[in-house]
């Protein structure tokens, strides 16, 4: 199965998220093709989550295009922006979503 591409499907995800009444942006556009996706949750209560992209071996045990992992859940901002600024130190190619969220779902694929 080909892959979507990264510009496409961040546009989906804020249009969708938009459209449901939930802010959402893109912080940093990276790859048009291929650049991995991070996802910064304001849960508008002083603290923010970061999904990022789950191991390669969960998009062979299910059939989404893209499968998420919590990296961090609900923790203060600070933690969010270093640990997006570490990754794009290695990773210049780095899409960054921000979404306001008052719960935990997201809308997409999670890895357990």
């Amino acid at each position: 199965m080909s892959r979507l591409r990264s510009d496409l499907w961040c546009g989906v995800f804020v249009r969708r998220h938009n459209d449901l009444g939930n802010m959402c942006v893109v912080s940093r556009r990276g790859d048009p093709i291929a650049g991995q996706v991070f996802i910064e949750i304001d849960h508008l209560d002083g603290t923010l989550s970061l999904l990022t992209p789950a191991p390669g071996m969960a998009l062979v045990e299910r059939d989404a295009d893209l499968v998420f992992q919590r990296r961090l859940i609900r923790v203060a901002s600070e933690k969010v922006r270093a640990r997006i600024e570490r990754e794009l130190e290695f990773d210049p190619d780095l899409w960054v979503l921000s979404l306001d969220l008052r719960g935990d779902d997201a809308g997409i694929e999670m890895l357990d």
